[in-house]
């Protein structure tokens, strides 16, 4: 599935998953990944809502402009729910 990320998602997508937690991965470069592999959109409330196949996460926007940590960790979950885990960062 990752074979439709360019280099700078792949990379992305890589900072998600690293351990320990990287703690300036940029919203913006999450919206870009989740663009990516699905489809982002504003809701009417305010919040972003993210859907990947079947699967529908909704956020509320950053308050800075690195993700939080909790917001990582759903994300995290997402990803890997719907295929997108470090195994499938190999080209």
């Amino acid at each position: 599935m990752a074979a439709r990320l360019n280099g700078h998602q792949r990379d992305t997508l890589a900072q998600v998953f690293r351990h320990p937690t990287s703690h300036n991965i940029e919203w913006h470069d999450i919206v870009s990944l989740l663009n990516a592999v699905g489809t982002v959109r504003d809701t009417h409330k305010g919040h972003i809502e993210i859907t990947i196949g079947d699967a529908v996460e909704v956020f509320e926007p950053a308050r800075h402009k690195e993700i939080e940590t909790e917001q990582l960790a759903i994300l995290r979950r997402l990803l890997r729910r719907t295929g997108y885990a470090p195994e499938d960062l190999t080209p």
